[in-house]
């Protein structure tokens, strides 16, 4: 996604400078073009402009409404999943009691180590390395369940597997609401929409003669900060608005070091 790359790349606070300006210039570009056409076509002024801004002004009301509900529902998700893997490994953990007693302190050292990664976050579990050694300890903890059924299939040891099993697919759910981000297109539009939005606002203006740069200003700001948040929202992990990773700090603060 371009928009998702972009938005990772630059810092939050030229994202808001970016917008503003965006705003500004939209508002000003309609200003001139109504200011230029308001000596030209008195009878301009009687057309129904207004309502035609208004109506624009409430698709992006609408639009912006929209985006935001998308981001926060991405980033509730992002941060339920913290929740599931956390109980996911907790209860794996728990569960090594019931393998034969020569694999426990191992499969715990794993799960250890497999925890402090996660609670890396999403710098941690998306990059090449931190997906790879995600790979290798949940395979090292498969392959010492698998000897320990192979060895004693019991109903103990199949809770294990169980367990094991719900931690490993949680990985691929987090992985993805972590990927899961606003669509190029639906930022295309929310782009285009509010410099048209502005462009029109402006154009009114200058129809009408007026035009405070107090009133414009301040009506910027308060776009920039809606989209600037949405745009925070949508961000994993590298915002003002980040998902908390404390409930696998919690569980390694449970943990502790696993005994022999």
């Amino acid at each position: 996604m371009i928009f998702s790359t972009v938005e990772d790349a630059v810092p939050l606070w030229i994202l808001f400078i970016l917008t503003t300006a965006i705003v500004l210039i939209s508002t000003e570009v309609g200003w001139r073009l109504g200011n230029l056409r308001r000596q030209r076509a008195r009878e301009e002024r009687k057309a129904p402009v207004s309502a035609a801004v208004g109506t624009t002004l409430g698709l992006l009301a609408f639009l912006l409404a929209f985006t935001f509900g998308m981001a926060a529902t991405r980033y509730d998700t992002r941060k339920n999943n913290v929740l599931l893997e956390a109980n996911a490994i907790g209860t794996t953990y728990l569960r090594a009691d019931l393998l034969p007693e020569g694999s426990r302190y191992e499969v715990r050292r794993l799960l250890l180590e497999y925890t402090q990664l996660r609670a890396g976050g999403r710098a941690a579990i998306m990059s090449l390395q931190g997906m790879k050694k995600s790979a290798d300890l949940q395979d090292q903890i498969w392959a010492i369940a698998a000897s320990a059924v192979e060895a004693q299939d019991t109903i103990s040891s199949g809770l294990f597997i169980q367990s094991l099993n719900q931690m490993i697919d949680l990985d691929a759910v987090r992985i993805t609401g972590l990927r899961n981000r606003i669509p190029d297109t639906i930022w295309l539009m929310l782009i285009v929409v509010t410099i048209f939005s502005m462009a029109g606002l402006g154009y009114q203006f200058g129809l009408t003669g007026t035009h405070s740069w107090t009133v414009t200003i301040l009506m910027a700001i308060a776009f920039t900060a809606v989209i600037w948040l949405i745009i925070d929202l949508d961000r994993p992990q590298s915002g003002l608005v980040q998902v908390s990773q404390q409930p696998l700090l919690d569980l390694l603060d449970r943990f502790g070091a696993p005994m022999p």
